[in-house]
């Protein structure tokens, strides 16, 4: 019996990397997950690796990008596990370039895929989760460093999720839904790639993280996620948490 026993939990973006990470983690407390994404194939092995494990999952295909696919996944989750309690906004496309050189394209790919889907999964998965809801969105570091040039649309599109985020946990509450954000830093294939290409950047890069490594996406930030959709943190809302190494150190 995990922390998590009996609760159903939406995982979008949940293919790889750290939502592919929090998802396996909630599976290990429990939960039984709806393993979403735009690639099939990825969604599909996520889910058999946590079946092969003793867990219960079931992969849902869908982009973000578009309303009716969102309505119609929060449907599907509903109708295939019965119910929905807890929801990870993870999926977000990636915006860098400065200023001056983001495409209005771009910057709008990443408001659809950031904070505007995030509010839509937010509203359609609501009516499911009265009483006995938890959402978890992401945020990132980006949007609350000193200096965020060259990715300050991503930045943008992330802190506007933070206000979601706040607004949800104060017209929610009386709903009985917590909203929260955690803010994460998880080494991924990407890193590792610009790390073997920018060695020199990317050792000074570290020297930013005082626990001095990339998090783990199962094993440091899936716990963090696991711990904000249980009762040991019922008392928790609005709340952004770096989970990061301290690299952040929000005040």
């Amino acid at each position: 019996m995990g922390v998590l026993t009996g609760r159903v939990a939406l995982v979008t973006g949940a293919g790889q990397g750290v939502g592919r990470g929090i998802a396996r983690a909630l599976a290990a407390e429990g939960a039984r997950l709806a393993i979403v994404g735009r690639t099939s194939q990825k969604i599909e092995d996520v889910a058999a690796e946590i079946r092969s494990e003793g867990g219960e999952a079931h992969a849902f295909t869908c982009d973000v990008l578009i309303p009716e696919q969102i309505e119609q996944l929060v449907t599907d989750v509903v109708e295939h596990f019965g119910s929905l309690s807890i929801l990870v906004n993870n999926a977000q496309s990636t915006v860098h370039g400065e200023l001056l050189d983001l495409s209005e394209m771009e910057y709008f790919r990443g408001m659809e895929s950031g904070p505007l889907a995030t509010w839509r999964l937010m509203r359609a998965s609501h009516p499911h989760m009265r009483g006995h809801g938890t959402v978890v969105n992401l945020g990132s570091a980006a949007g609350v460093r000193w200096n965020p040039s060259g990715y300050g649309g991503y930045a943008a599109a992330k802190e506007a999720i933070r206000v979601l985020t706040r607004t949800a946990a104060c017209e929610w509450a009386a709903d009985g839904i917590r909203v929260n954000a955690i803010l994460p830093l998880a080494n991924s294939p990407a890193l590792e790639d610009w790390a073997k290409i920018n060695p020199e950047e990317s050792a000074e890069y570290m020297t930013t993280i005082p626990l001095g490594r990339l998090g783990d996406s199962e094993t440091d930030i899936g716990p963090a996620v696991v711990f904000l959709c249980s009762e040991s943190s019922r008392y928790i809302t609005g709340h952004s948490l770096p989970v990061d190494g301290g690299q952040v150190l929000m005040r």
